[in-house]
């Protein structure tokens, strides 16, 4: 079945003017971004065949008339023996793939090279002429929030600025704008990290890098919490000016430690505490920077008081940090003080992050269903006190048991839903048996959160919060976190009715999490 396959030399394609029409490529996915990294190739005239196990409708039309050749379906076995019959020069792996997917076992048996879309991005970056500046955020929780709203304030300061990559707009889009941006931020998942060279031609120089945060997630399809944190590490390598990162979280000051970075480029810290001669943080009420000031071994500059946060609806500590975060990464990318207090105030927070539906009979209803993973619920959870609690989905590898015990005082009730009930089940049953738990077995994803709001209604009283904040993936029962979100959403406003407190709305923002 296996052909042998010449070992092709792509050290000269680094630019969107190199002769990529001499490549035979194959892209495995035909998602966001396998559509993208196959759109881009084929404008550049590879003969580009796409592997994929399925795809909309609509992918496969406009796969195929731009020209790109598709192996659909099929057997892992098939799709081996269409891969090497295309003797690819490079293969493009979509996000997530399995590292022990029998595609890229070939190709590490063949030595073909194998690309994330980042990396196809990062040489191709200079298509409209001079290439942005890239800045790149990863975390286990707050890097969408950061990343919009470090793309928000550099184009609040005048610059053109977009948030792309992990967070919905692929990179590989992006470097096509007939525009061009100054500023791409670019949210980087461990998936999309973990395929990233280090070195080389075709690893990443950011301007600024950080790495918000690090809890256990995606451990299932990492192996292990090394080989997650190594994946997330990869973010801080070749920075230029500034690796940020979270005083708080010893890894990622590991992380920056142990970086190879280009010389002259400063770590600098946040934190919700007083920050040092290099750090971001807080003074008395007051966020503050130390890092980029004139005199910042005797002075601090001030950004904002926690006040005018909080009448922004940002106060919440996980949104400080984020707030922090993006401070420091456009404040090493040259924005003024000025320019990022005009960003952070005209910012906008996505809906499903802490999102308040509805404020009905003195209980405020929450959808939160980018809390995909237990560092993100544990920090939602934090803010509200009694809770009746919406958990549930695929946990991902991950122990929810901890969580449980952590914030029991607090939960009224719990409302279970997803493949990982039983698990969920155990951990109450170990570590908080007083608290009253309900299942929702629907089967059918239509049935799941009219079922489980109706739980709530009849269980949450005057002053509880119903919280949805699943601490799991979605895709289980839903098609992702939006969709669930947004059915948790209309199924609030279907079975409590309409805001007789005149408090919140559907399209209410509260506080962040990721």
């Amino acid at each position: 079945m296996d052909q042998s396959v010449a070992v092709r030399d792509l050290t000269s394609f680094t630019s969107w003017n190199a002769a990529w029409s001499e490549l035979r490529v194959a892209v495995l996915g035909l998602g966001a971004t396998g559509f993208s990294a196959a759109d881009t190739l084929t404008e550049l005239k590879a003969d580009v065949l796409v592997i994929a196990d399925a795809a909309s409708e609509n992918r496969i039309e406009m796969a195929q008339v731009i020209g790109a050749t598709l192996a659909l379906g099929g057997s892992p076995e098939a799709q081996v023996a269409a891969l090497a019959a295309h003797t690819p020069d490079v293969v493009i792996v979509s996000p997530g793939y399995p590292l022990d997917h029998a595609l890229l076992t070939w190709c590490r048996e063949n030595n073909v090279a194998l690309w994330t879309e980042i990396e196809l991005a990062w040489r191709l970056r200079d298509k409209t002429g001079t290439p942005a500046e890239w800045i790149a955020v990863t975390g286990t929780n707050g890097k969408t929030t950061t990343a919009q709203l470090t793309a928000h304030i550099l184009t609040t300061a005048g610059f053109r600025a977009g948030a792309v990559g992990n967070i919905g707009i692929p990179v590989l889009d992006a470097i096509r704008y007939p525009d061009g941006f100054d500023f791409l931020v670019v949210e980087l998942s461990s998936f999309q990290l973990h395929g990233m060279p280090r070195d080389g031609v075709g690893a990443i120089s950011p301007l600024a890098s950080v790495c918000l945060n690090f809890a256990d997630d995606h451990l299932d399809w990492h192996g292990s919490r090394d080989a997650y944190a190594a994946a997330k590490a990869t973010v801080y390598a070749n920075t230029k000016v500034a690796a940020v990162y979270n005083r708080a979280v010893v890894e990622t000051q590991a992380m920056v430690e142990d970086a190879d970075v280009i010389e002259g480029c400063r770590a600098i810290g946040f934190g919700l505490d007083t920050p040092g001669p290099s750090d971001f943080g807080i003074v008395s009420d007051i966020l503050a920077d130390r890092a980029f000031g004139d005199d910042r071994h005797n002075a601090a500059l001030e950004l904002f008081t926690l006040d005018e946060l909080r009448q922004r609806h940002l106060a919440a500590p996980h949104m400080v940090a984020n707030i922090l975060a993006a401070s420091a990464l456009v404040r090493a990318a040259g924005v003024s003080v000025e320019a990022l207090r005009a960003g952070v105030a005209s910012f906008e927070i996505d809906a499903h992050r802490n999102q308040v539906v509805l404020v009905s009979g003195g209980v405020t209803w929450i959808n939160d269903s980018k809390a995909t993973n237990s560092h993100a619920a544990s920090a939602s959870l934090s803010a509200a006190d009694p809770v009746v609690w919406i958990v549930g989905g695929l946990l991902k590898g991950v122990d929810v048991a901890p969580l449980v015990a952590k914030h029991a005082p607090r939960i009224k009730a719990a409302i279970v839903i997803g493949n990982d009930r039983l698990t969920i089940r155990a951990a109450f049953e170990r570590h908080a048996p007083q608290i009253p738990v309900f299942e929702v077995d629907a089967t059918d994803t239509k049935h799941v959160m009219p079922r489980a709001v109706e739980m709530a209604h009849g269980i949450a009283s005057e002053g509880d919060t119903v919280l949805l904040a699943p601490a799991a993936a979605s895709m289980d029962q839903f098609s992702s976190y939006s969709d669930r979100g947004e059915k948790f959403a209309a199924a609030v406003l279907e079975r409590v009715g309409g805001n007789d407190d005149g408090a919140s709305s559907a399209t209410t923002t509260a506080p962040t999490v990721d």
